[in-house]
């Protein structure tokens, strides 16, 4: 490497463009939809119909496309010695939301609050997060994948920094990084027994809090029992299916949604893939789930050439992040799983979940050129 190029790599093979297309095509298409499910909202509670299309636009947009660039352009193996700093960074951010800093929102403390900027410290680590298992498990030795010093102090790392997630509370980011960290463990080549016995005792730990938590025990009742109180609890999940059946085949065209009006509760984040089946139909959710396909697949297609072990588990991480929240977020909206409150990768309202997704990508195009 070049002395001269710094954390800059000169050399290298083209961008996978198939990735860079893809991120377009979902930018652009969240954009649109954003446009559609929140102009009632925005003019209801702001005076303005295009109040959230215009702060996406500047705080998640613009800050994502300067980390889109930055990310394709900076070598990233360069990232590697300072991982685990990243993520040490991260915890500490998602301690102070606890503070003074952090900003309750619904009963949910999720938010910190520096200066003129708020943003989601818990969705930062869907970079930093990934970025340290890749970098711990790609340079481990036989020896650092024992129990006493590979396993367990992974275990201790992630479910410690799950109960910080649990308290904010936001259990669908918890479900999200556990499931990650499964398929990133798998594939680094972990013992199946330390793959199971961390996957039993997540499921333990999810399995008890949602039991001792009311709000979380009755979304998984009314999952099994939907038609129980159908004005209450159940009442997001069937408006949802409502919006989702009314678009049909074709769906009724572009802003003409009419259960984001005043029935259909979150249309600009949990909800906003119903109101997309609802406008484009089950043709235009297809597609929509085709692009998400396309680029989880590439990911992991770039992964399985990579000569290099970081840049190979950074892609799986990246990859799995997206495959697991649009399930998640799909998979709740239409019935298949317990609601979550998860926002549909680069298509829902929320400016630091748009800018991290919108880095992730940046980092993968990096990755592709030396695969």
């Amino acid at each position: 490497m070049s002395s001269r190029s710094g954390i800059f790599r000169k050399r290298g093979k083209r961008p996978d463009y198939l990735i860079v297309i893809c991120i377009a095509v979902l930018v652009l298409f969240g954009l649109a939809m954003l446009a559609s499910a929140s102009s009632n909202l925005g003019k209801t509670k702001f005076g303005d119909s295009y109040y959230y299309l215009k702060h996406q636009m500047i705080y998640g947009f613009s800050v994502g496309l300067v980390g889109f660039f930055i990310g394709a352009k900076i070598f990233y193996r360069r990232y590697r010695p300072f991982a685990l700093f990243f993520l040490l960074g991260t915890i500490v951010l998602l301690l102070l939301v606890f503070t003074p800093l952090g900003v309750e929102t619904n009963g949910a403390t999720r938010w910190l609050a520096i200066g003129p900027l708020t943003f989601q410290p818990s969705e930062l680590l869907k970079i930093t997060f990934v970025m340290y298992l890749a970098a711990w498990l790609s340079r481990s030795s036989e020896r650092d994948r024992s129990f006493w010093r590979g396993f367990v102090p992974f275990a201790i790392v992630i479910i410690g920094t799950s109960l910080l997630l649990l308290k904010q509370p936001t259990t669908s980011t918890v479900v999200l990084l556990m499931g990650t960290v499964l398929v990133v463990y798998f594939i680094s080549g972990a013992k199946l027994r330390y793959i199971f016995g961390f996957a039993g005792t997540a499921a333990a730990l999810l399995i008890a809090v949602t039991i001792v938590t009311p709000y979380r025990f009755e979304r998984v009742r009314n999952f099994f029992e939907p038609q129980v109180d159908v004005q209450a609890g159940g009442f997001h999940l069937n408006q949802a299916k409502i919006a989702i059946g009314s678009g049909g085949l074709s769906g009724v065209g572009f802003g003409q949604s009419t259960t984001k009006l005043n029935y259909l509760p979150e249309p600009v984040g949990d909800s906003i893939f119903a109101i997309i089946a609802e406008e484009f139909g089950f043709i235009g959710g297809t597609a929509l789930v085709a692009v998400f396909a396309t680029l989880v697949l590439r990911f992991f297609i770039l992964a399985r050439r990579s000569r290099d072990k970081f840049g190979q588990l950074l892609l799986i991480g990246f990859g799995s992040v997206v495959a697991l929240q649009t399930f998640l977020h799909i998979g709740a909206i239409s019935g298949l799983i317990p609601l979550t409150g998860t926002p549909l990768p680069f298509i829902s309202y929320g400016s630091t979940a748009l800018a991290v997704f919108m880095t992730m990508g940046g980092i993968a195009v990096n990755v592709s050129k030396y695969a």
